[in-house]
């Protein structure tokens, strides 16, 4: 008996949080800049040791496939990396990850012809409150749901004639049930 392909999820759609706080880094505190979309890594770092429900999974640097490539990496570092320790990938855009932690690791990695490294998966949106400009937020969640937007008329197109189309639901960015609700605070 054959089965059935799993159901696509439709992602879900952000809304502006009026009361959103940014993550503003401390002196010392890592960075990840990805053009205008800047986390505070130290605190999402921290915030993922004591959530207490984050598993690290295995990745194939296959699926990562641009991580560990920089010829801006210091040598000192990739050598010294723990590939023991999980990189982070968080949701940027539905169902696509970038890699936001770990770059050392997963060089090392790939010179040493590993082929997964452990990893921790930060689904939208809990790693949003982590950005640290207000700017970034305003510039992340429109760029996030026009993803969705994207996702959802892919998904509605699939599902013609077999269930009917389907929407995104818009939910808040306190809508996590299981992320901080308007950032890390300090």
């Amino acid at each position: 008996m054959a089965s059935l392909p799993r159901p696509v999820p439709v992602p879900v759609r952000l809304d502006l949080d009026p009361h959103f706080r940014p993550c503003e880094p401390l002196e010392g505190e890592e960075l990840y800049p990805n053009g205008i979309f800047e986390f505070n890594v130290t605190r999402l770092l921290a915030y993922i040791g004591t959530a207490g429900r984050f598993r690290a999974e295995p990745v194939s640097l296959d699926d990562i496939p641009y991580a560990g490539k920089s010829e801006m990496l210091n040598e000192l570092a990739v050598v010294a990396a723990d590939l023991t320790r999980p990189v982070v990938l968080a949701e940027i855009a539905p169902g696509r990850y970038n890699l936001i932690d770990g770059h050392h690791r997963a060089a090392k990695a790939r010179r040493e012809g590993v082929p997964s490294i452990p990893a921790y998966r930060i689904h939208c949106p809990e790693h949003v409150a982590f950005l640290t400009s207000t700017r970034a937020y305003e510039a992340y969640v429109e760029y996030w749901n026009s993803k969705a937007d994207d996702a959802s008329v892919n998904y509605s197109w699939r599902m013609r004639g077999n269930r009917g189309s389907c929407g995104s639901r818009a939910v808040g960015i306190g809508a996590s049930r299981s992320g901080p609700r308007h950032g890390p605070g300090r």
